[in-house]
């Protein structure tokens, strides 16, 4: 399969009309190699219009919806990123690229490891990939970030992912039940005030969050 040609038309007939006119992500897409995400027997597919099932059942989320959430966060070279959900690793290595470092976490130690190995295939190195309960307020110190990424719906955005943005982040998830759900951007505009925009409707599952879950039905990553 000529994987390069699938990248390109991912970008131009997937990507671009839906809105998506960074220049930097576009070249991180048209870059990025998507088939080392994936299973050996999901190769195919890489560049398809479709969620991907992963090793332990998650769901890689499709490549425009990926890009819609990562284009909201406006990233720059020096953001800290946070990521709850690694995956896979592709949408860790897409801000990755376009960021100064990511801090991952997964509640699946071995997909973190999988996620771990695909990382260093494309050579990424600016990302600390963590084994834990991304919503347990326990688990933090006093760190803050300037980018928040959770790659799939929840019912609401947990208080300490709000606290974990520093003045001027943005975080982005997706919110609601089915079969309705919205992608939504968050900005921490003050220490005390926070803005919300919606960014487009779409219908993917659920996170699983861990002790302190708040999902309904399945989950993505």
């Amino acid at each position: 399969m000529d994987f390069e040609r699938a990248r390109f038309n991912m970008v131009e007939q997937q990507i671009r009309p839906w809105d998506v006119l960074d220049f930097r992500l576009l070249d991180v897409l048209q870059e990025l190699p998507r088939e080392e995400f994936v299973s050996e027997e999901q190769k195919a597919y890489a560049y398809a219009d479709m969620h991907l099932v992963l090793p332990n059942k998650s769901l890689m989320i499709e490549p425009k919806i990926v890009a819609r959430l990562i284009q909201a966060l406006d990233l720059q070279e020096t953001d800290s990123v946070l990521e709850i959900g690694t995956g896979g690793g592709y949408a860790t290595a897409v801000m990755a690229k376009m960021a100064g470092k990511v801090t991952s976490i997964d509640l699946d130690g071995e997909q973190s490891a999988r996620a771990a190995i695909n990382l260093q295939k494309v050579g990424i190195d600016n990302v600390s990939l963590e084994v834990r309960d991304g919503f347990d307020e326990t688990a933090y110190g006093s760190e803050t970030y300037q980018a928040i990424y959770i790659g799939a719906s929840v019912s609401q955005v947990p208080e300490i992912l709000r606290q974990r943005l520093a003045v001027g982040g943005r975080l982005v998830t997706v919110l609601g039940s089915a079969p309705v759900k919205r992608a939504v951007l968050i900005t921490r505009e003050k220490d005390d005030t926070f803005t919300h925009k919606v960014l487009f409707d779409t219908n993917i599952p659920s996170l699983i969050e861990g002790k302190n879950s708040l999902a309904t039905d399945a989950f993505v990553f």
